[in-house]
Order: C-alpha cells, then structure tokens, then sequence
C-alpha cells in the first residue's frame, strides 16, 4: 500500500527547500502565527516528552498512500466518483474495540454499496477514524451540577468524567492517541484487505436490527440483484474469484487537525518526492473554528502535500474561501482541496449558492461536500443535544439542488454516525422521538446517525446523485 519510505523530522532526509509548497514552511513554522483551541497544557516539560516520543514513532499512513487518495479525490471533483466520509464525532478510548471497528466499518460499506450500485458511481471511502481525538470548543471552560470545570475536549487532551483531575489536560493521551490509531489501522488494513470487504459478502453486512427494517429490506433486494450480477459475469467468463476488484477495497482515513503539536510530530518528508506529509492521516481537514487563512492551522496544513478539507459555515463569504483556497492549494491541483459545508437546515438556502457560483467562477477545481451534522445541533428540554433527520436530509436535499442549479459537481458527504443502534438523532424510519433519546444516547460529544438512519440517507443520496 506504500509508495516510498517516510523519514521523520531530523532523520537523513533531502534538502529542506525539496518539495516546500510554502516558502519558508517547516513542520514547527505554525508555531510563530495565532493557533486557536490549543489545551493549556500545564506541563510543558511532560507535553515536550510526549511530542517527542511521538516523533519517534513509525508513521501511521504513508506518503503514497495520501497521493492515491488524493487522485481518487481529483475524480470526484470531476463527477467521476463520489466521497463518502464518516464515522465518530469523537473517537474515545472506552469506545475502543474489535468489534466497534468492525460495525463502524460495515456501515460505510453497506452506504458505499448503495451509492455505487444505485448512481452507477465509484465512491471514494473515508473515515472520521483512526485520528478523531480532540474537538473544538466553543468555551474554555463548562458548568457541571454547579462546578466550573475545563471543558472536555476529547480524549487526546483531557477525559469526560466532570471532576477537576480528569478534565485536566494530560499529554500522555497523546501517546495513547498513536497507539490507539496504530491499532485501528492495522484492523482496517486487515478488514479491507483480507476479506471482509469482499462484494460477495454483501449479504453478511447487513446486521440483524438492520435488516428488520424497511431500509434494511431495501438494502437486501439489492444486495441478491449484486450476487445475480456477480453470477452473470462468471457465466460470461469473469474470473470473479482471482480479480481483487471484486475482494477488496481502499479505505482511508481522516481527522480533524486540531492539536498541531501532534500533528508536527507525526510529519514526515517523503524520500521519493521530498514532499511533507502528515503522516497521522491520510486527509485532515480544518474546522470552522480555525480556518483563519493567516492562522497557524491553515498555514499548517497549507505545507504538507496530504489532501486537506475546509469546512465551511454560514458565514464564509466567497472572498474567504478564494484566500483559503490561494493559501491551500495555491497550483489548483485537483483532489487536493476539499471545501465541507455545513451550514445548517435554515441557512444553507442563502448562504450556499453566493460560494458556490464564487468558486466555480474562479475556477477553482475542488471537491463540493455537505455536512449537513453540525449546523443542525441543538438540546432538548431533556438536555440530551440532538438533530433531527429530517433537518439533515432537507440540508443535503438543497446542496444538490444548488449545485443542479449553478452547473456545479456535488462530489461528497461528510456524515457523523456510528454503526450501532443508537438512539441520539431524531426521526428516521424509526420515528425516534424526544422520550427515546435517553435509551441507548451514547456519543461523548455530538450525535451521530444510528445504521439504520445512514442506510436511509445514502439511499436517498442515491436517488439525487442518480437524478
């Protein structure tokens, strides 16, 4: 999966000018420019440690490997494929296991099937996985049953139980971050690689509670029409069984860049291109929050040569994003930028069509993908924060209406979701109502969509990309 080795930073490696997307940029320049949402470390010697160690560690992705993704992304800026990103809002270590991998995984393939077969589409897979630690905060610090605490910001910098010692920021769980990514990795790469993902299995994706429902139902008549397919071709001489097309798949990851210490230390420069990559994910993305294009998140991300997102709320203005886009991707290759909108059920109408004609105007070759999450988050009178389903399906609804509209590529979904049977966003086919979310609410921070609300939307999905 690799093309070319990686060194890390001080290793022998080629000159420090080879492969400088940024004049002057090195992994440690962002440190000279405003960095929003950094932890308060209280320990500097323990945070220096911690960096340290992880600069010394093998990289998690290699630069190859973002190069490919990076051309699979460049289709779909040219409406010759389709991204599908999901996963977590918040990656945890109690969350952590086997089988919470696996189902997180199925989802994804059993949306990706959907796309594919239903929009005649390749789709690009992409997961919030592997790397989703840390989250922004809009304050620094939250009331708990009376008690001012530090804000819990995910589990790279602090933990969610609402006492003093936990919600102290820890850089030890920076390590434990890595180790944790490491392991995911190595279970993806044997899923995705060793079997699971074999199309003739697309039966045995289909989990029980799914299949019980009306979507789950949909989902396997569509699946039987793949295997008689699959039968076709053998009969018209496919070798099926020896072709990998048909066995495996190409799965990659992504996070947020949010704590660039980690990210500087997880930076290498590949020996084949002299490149910087950030090897902790295959794609990063910056948030809302920190997409200032003079701000050190931006300039971070505008050294490395991994494929990067931006999101985008209702507030971006064309002018911002033609300076994110100057500052990102200043050659205009394609399937390096990817701009995520998330403007929100109420706002997307009036805010989305003046960036888009910008953009297509300018020329600008990038990946248009909806977020249609985290601009539809509010809280109940109950106190449990939700979304409701038909506000994220009415925001993807106008996306791929504006894009019809301006004669533009609606190329992605970013999802948060989970595969189990959660009860933390309203509506769906399963009619989950205010009383229900107290039954298994389970995110230590957002809400996502249980599997059977993310096989609802990508066939609904389906059906725009097809029409």
């Amino acid at each position: 999966m690799t093309s070319g080795q990686t060194f890390p930073p001080g290793a022998v490696s080629p000159p420090a000018s080879a492969g400088a997307r940024v004049p002057g940029w090195s992994p440690d320049s962002w440190q000279s420019l405003p960095a929003g949402q950094q932890p308060a470390w209280p320990d500097e010697s323990a945070l220096k440690a911690a960096l340290a160690e992880l600069a010394a560690q093998p990289p998690l992705v290699f630069a190859g490997e973002s190069r490919a993704l990076c051309n699979q992304l460049a289709q779909a800026a040219a409406g010759k494929a389709f991204l599908l990103q999901g996963g977590d809002c918040a990656e945890t270590f109690a969350a952590f296991s086997a089988d919470g991998i696996r189902d997180k995984l199925k989802i994804l393939l059993q949306m990706a099937v959907v796309l594919t077969y239903a929009a005649q589409m390749p789709v690009v897979k992409l997961g919030r996985i592997a790397g989703q630690f840390a989250k922004p905060r809009s304050s620094d610090v939250e009331t708990v049953d009376g008690t001012v605490l530090p804000a819990y910001r995910g589990d790279a910098v602090n933990a969610l139980d609402p006492t003093p010692e936990a919600r102290a920021p820890d850089p030890a769980r920076l390590v434990r971050c890595y180790h944790q990514a490491s392991a995911t990795l190595n279970l993806l790469r044997a899923f995705t690689r060793g079997g699971f993902a074999d199309l003739e299995k697309v039966h045995v994706w289909n989990q029980e509670f799914v299949a019980a429902s009306p979507q789950g139902r949909r989902y396997a008549a569509m699946a039987e029409e793949i295997t008689r397919a699959l039968a076709f071709l053998r009969a018209c001489g496919v070798n099926v069984e020896n072709d990998p097309t048909f066995h495996t798949v190409d799965f990659w990851t992504s996070h947020e860049a949010l704590l660039l210490g980690y990210e500087q230390a997880l930076t290498r420069r590949d020996s084949l291109t002299g490149d910087w990559y950030d090897c902790s994910a295959h794609m990063l993305w910056v948030g809302e929050r920190t997409r200032d294009p003079d701000g050190a998140h931006v300039h971070f991300l505008a050294g490395v040569h991994n494929p990067v997102g931006v999101k985008l709320g209702p507030t971006a203005t064309p002018e911002e994003v033609e300076a994110l886009a100057a500052r990102l991707n200043p050659d205009g290759r394609p399937g390096r930028l990817t701009l995520i909108t998330r403007m929100g059920a109420d706002a997307v109408e009036e805010a989305l069509p003046p960036l888009v004609r910008g953009v297509r105007d300018l020329g600008l070759p990038v990946v248009w993908s909806c977020d249609p999450m985290h601009g539809n988050t509010f809280t109940t009178g109950g106190g449990y924060k939700t979304r409701r389903f038909t506000d994220v399906l009415h925001e993807l609804r106008v996306f791929f209406g504006v894009h019809h509209a301006e004669g533009t590529i609606p190329g992605g979904v970013h999802i948060e979701l989970t595969g189990e049977d959660v009860t933390e966003c309203l509506g769906g086919a399963q009619g989950i109502a205010d009383l229900d979310l107290a039954t298994r609410y389970e995110t230590a921070c957002d809400p996502r969509l249980n599997n059977q609300q993310s096989l609802e939307l990508a066939f609904q999905v389906a059906e725009w990309l097809r029409g």
